[in-house]
């Protein structure tokens, strides 16, 4: 089973390499100053605080802050993940971890002074060759998160198995709303918004454990499915024999590119996320050339500022080291030139709820902790509940502070 592993800092093991040391101490002062400006408490192994947050603000426990500030100079875009996951810094009791975060995703683009970005280039890491999304590389850029295991996913999504954002009921409060209601709400959405009725001849990109395609054979659409995950496809044609609708659902391990035929409704759920900027024009053709006349398209779409997407587009994250290796998040106006550029397809609905995903991670996260000894008996250990733990607070606190947002998407022919 998949487990991390985390290297030592070079200081730690090389005493006599300076250099990386003297960087770690100026990013201290850096961090120091960056605490200040931002609603919480940092708290040191020695008792300093930093930090502007009150009594009540949220509290970041410091362990090894020497480990951490290394990690950070080393790669300040991926150190704070990684010290995460050896355990230098922590969440202190009575702290949630997605509550710690979002103050900081809310400040993300303030925080460093304008002259400290110029050096930007120097430190980030571009994204490597091996993650480029070819036919090969997209296949294991998917095994690598979604062929961890069925039994893992289980243990922290809704009955359902739906790994993307709920859609909730917003005139009723969210302490009484069920996690797969509110994902039953969101794929009927999708389905109405591509027009999905008897006899619709329906294709699905990214089918995920096959919920949507299901509830789509349902409507008395004939639906066609792909995925590139073995487990994934396993598992979602078992669920389709088990619904008795095997002879309306045809699901295949397949990657966009191969697919032919024509399709009255095209439907696809976050998987624009993992395609790559590099390949954005490759689907929107093929969506193009497989939608029928008079077709609709409806994509589900998580959505970051373009200009933040321009100025991180390069460079290596956290998340496509250690969770999406291969993903890219687009912004509306990326997807509103490349359709107008490759396709005759444009955009004719877009509805918002990003809120919605930071209510369904925080559901998701506090349900892997409560299930994580039923995950850790399947073979995973403490980084990787780490590991995860953070993956999910840190998207959580994405889209809470609106760094981050989610829409579907209704696409036709211009």
């Amino acid at each position: 089973m998949s487990t991390l592993t985390i290297a030592q800092p070079v200081c730690l093991r090389h005493p006599t390499l300076r250099s990386l040391c003297v960087r770690a101490r100026l990013t201290r002062l850096i961090v120091d100053q960056m605490l200040d400006r931002v609603p919480v408490r940092a708290v040191y192994a020695d008792g300093t605080v930093r930090g502007g947050g009150g009594p009540d603000a949220p509290v970041l426990r410091i362990v090894r802050p020497d480990s951490m500030f290394e990690r950070l100079a080393h790669n300040p875009k991926i150190g704070l993940g990684e010290a995460y996951m050896a355990g230098d810094w922590v969440a202190a009791d009575g702290t949630d971890l997605g509550e710690l975060l979002t103050p900081f995703a809310a400040r993300v683009t303030q925080l460093l002074p304008q002259w400290l970005l110029r050096f930007r280039r120097f430190v980030d890491q571009r994204v490597p060759l091996g993650q480029r999304n070819t036919l090969r590389g997209a296949r294991d850029n998917i095994s690598a998160h979604y062929d961890l295991s069925n039994e893992l996913f289980a243990a922290f999504l809704d009955p359902g198995m739906t790994y993307s954002s709920a859609l909730f009921d917003h005139d009723v409060p969210l302490s009484g709303q069920d996690l797969e209601a509110a994902q039953t709400r969101k794929v009927e959405r999708i389905l109405d918004l591509a027009g999905v009725g008897p006899g619709s001849q329906v294709l699905e990109i990214g089918i995920g454990w096959g919920t949507l395609a299901i509830a789509a054979a349902r409507r008395g659409a004939r639906v066609t499915g792909i995925t590139l995950s073995t487990e994934q496809l396993a598992l979602a044609q078992k669920r389709v024999a088990h619904a008795g609708l095997a002879d309306r659902v045809d699901l295949r391990l397949e990657d966009y590119r191969a697919l032919t035929g024509s399709y009255d409704a095209i439907v696809s759920i976050e998987m624009i996320e993992a395609v790559g900027a590099e390949y954005w024009p490759d689907y929107f053709r093929t969506l193009d050339q497989l939608l029928a006349p008079g077709g609709s398209v409806a994509l589900q779409a998580i959505l970051m500022d373009h200009d933040r997407m321009v100025a991180t587009r390069n460079s290596y994250s956290w998340i496509q080291k250690y969770i999406f290796p291969g993903g890219i998040i687009p912004s509306r106006t990326a997807i509103d030139e490349t359709l107008a550029q490759h396709t005759a397809l444009a955009v004719r609905e877009d509805h918002r709820f990003g809120a919605d995903y930071a209510e369904t991670l925080r559901r998701w996260r506090h349900r892997f902790a409560a299930n994580w000894q039923a995950v850790r008996a399947d073979g995973f250990d403490e980084t990787f509940r780490r590991t995860w733990e953070f993956y999910l607070a840190y998207s959580e606190a994405g889209f809470a502070s609106g760094y981050l947002d989610v829409g579907q998407l209704r696409l036709t022919r211009r």
